[in-house]
């Protein structure tokens, strides 16, 4: 079967531009463009006989099928040839139970999609296979590409940076100076990326890497270049699949630049389109308050969207005022019947660390998502017996300070904090341990 997709504007505008064009807006409007792909084409092929195919590629040890994402190439981004692709071996990751967090809120099923246990810990990595592929590609038929470049608070770069050096392709990475974490801004670093720290914060990055994109011809690798929600839609496809190609009742996803949910629905809707499933999960965008004009917006039932400055936050990745795209966004949301939610820095923080008492290590991003979770559940709107969603956008690993200092009580804006643990410095006596040790367990109350 031979399968194809193009650029098209989101806003209907005419005109259909290949993929291995560079292109990031409508030239009649100036708005987003998606991906479209030939629906009559991915027809032919049964619901039944998709879901053989994808599971016998599931994990496979074949390149590309070691790839979650390359393992649903036909639905992804079929203008690549496999020579180009440039995996490593993302997707496929676990949607984990959360059986005691489940009964702790009073509800039947909770699963996170640890979307962080990826090669540079972070979901970024499913759509930056992608784009950088595409990139490689495009060089290798004639195409001068100079660099490829992003605004980034911290995951974006790092994937950037990694899949640009497994390529061989230049890769330049524009950040917010004093604002994303160590172990974020060592990774591409370590990779070689030229990285530039700006005096600004990521919506003040994001200006320029456009500019220099219009001006200077490097390429874009931000989420308002679509090919990066192809490779991200996957998460959906693969939450269905792990569930034995039947639905959640809720999707609870942190939301930023907004790019993910724009994916998250995209994905749903492939699924739909091509009848391996009847109708989308409810989705939940959870947004940090302090930066959450989307949260504003569904407060106001969409008649507006503003941006606003963004505060600081622990949340530092979707610490974005000015996210590009809304308009994607809020699409997936109406389709979807869904909701936003925006949760405080005490309420993230707390709700990470409560996740984390039953196996996880969750990011700050992640604690914005289950604190969503929680007001859900408490406003009823999360019944007893649903099936909940909650997907983990990075490995808690790259944040380490956010979770020292939390047990550590040095959050400022966590005055409180309820979950917090703390070691018990004893002299090297068996008396004083043997004391300590059942005056511990007794505190922490019955096994459960």
């Amino acid at each position: 079967m031979s399968f194809s997709a193009w650029f098209q504007c989101i806003s209907g505008c005419d005109g259909r531009w290949p993929l291995d064009e560079v292109r990031y807006r409508c030239p009649r409007c100036n708005d987003l463009l998606e991906v479209v792909h030939d629906r009559d084409a991915l027809l032919a092929r049964p619901p039944a006989a998709w879901r053989a195919l994808f599971d016998e590629r599931w994990r496979a040890t074949r390149h590309p099928d070691t790839s979650g994402v390359w393992g649903k190439r036909e639905l992804v981004a079929p203008h690549v040839r496999e020579e180009h692709i440039v995996t490593a071996a993302e997707g496929a990751s676990a949607l984990l139970p959360v059986p005691g967090l489940a009964a702790e809120l009073g509800i039947e099923e909770v699963r996170v999609k640890q979307c962080g246990v990826s090669h540079t810990g972070s979901f970024k990595d499913l759509g930056m296979t992608v784009l950088v592929s595409t990139v490689k590609q495009m060089i290798a038929d004639g195409k001068r590409i100079a660099a490829i470049a992003c605004a980034s608070t911290g995951d974006t770069s790092a994937a950037l940076a990694a899949y640009g050096a497994a390529a061989g392709v230049r890769t330049v990475v524009i950040l917010p100076r004093g604002k994303i974490s160590t172990a974020q801004l060592v990774q591409p670093l370590a990779n070689g990326a030229l990285v530039l720290a700006l005096d600004t914060d990521f919506d003040g990055c994001m200006a320029i890497v456009q500019e220099l994109a219009e001006r200077e011809g490097v390429y874009l690798a931000n989420s308002m270049n679509s090919l990066r929600l192809e490779g991200q839609k996957t998460v959906a496809m693969e939450i269905v699949q792990q569930l034995g190609w039947e639905l959640p009742d809720w999707v609870v996803i942190p939301g930023g630049n907004l790019g993910n949910v724009s994916a998250l629905g995209a994905g749903f809707q492939m699924l739909i389109d091509l009848g391996l499933i009847t109708r989308s999960p409810r989705i939940c965008v959870a947004q940090a308050a302090n930066a959450s004009p989307l949260h504003a917006a569904f407060l106001r039932g969409f008649d507006s969207f503003e941006s606003v400055p963004a505060k600081a936050t622990l949340a530092s990745a979707i610490q974005i005022g000015n996210p590009v795209s809304w308009k994607k966004a809020v699409r997936a949301i109406q389709r979807a019947d869904g909701v936003v939610e925006a949760a405080s820095e005490a309420e993230l923080a707390d709700a990470a660390a409560r996740a984390d008492r039953f196996g996880l290590f969750t990011c700050p991003h992640t604690g914005v998502a289950l604190a969503a979770l929680e007001k859900l559940v408490a406003g009823g709107q999360v019944r007893r017996h649903d099936r909940v969603v909650v997907v983990s956008t990075a490995s808690g690993l790259k944040f380490a300070d956010f979770k020292v200092g939390y047990h550590e009580h040095r959050l400022a804006d966590v005055p409180s904090p309820r979950w917090r643990n703390q070691p018990v410095e004893l002299a090297a006596k068996y008396d004083d341990v043997r004391s300590a040790l059942w005056r511990g367990l007794q505190d922490a109350g019955p096994a459960a």
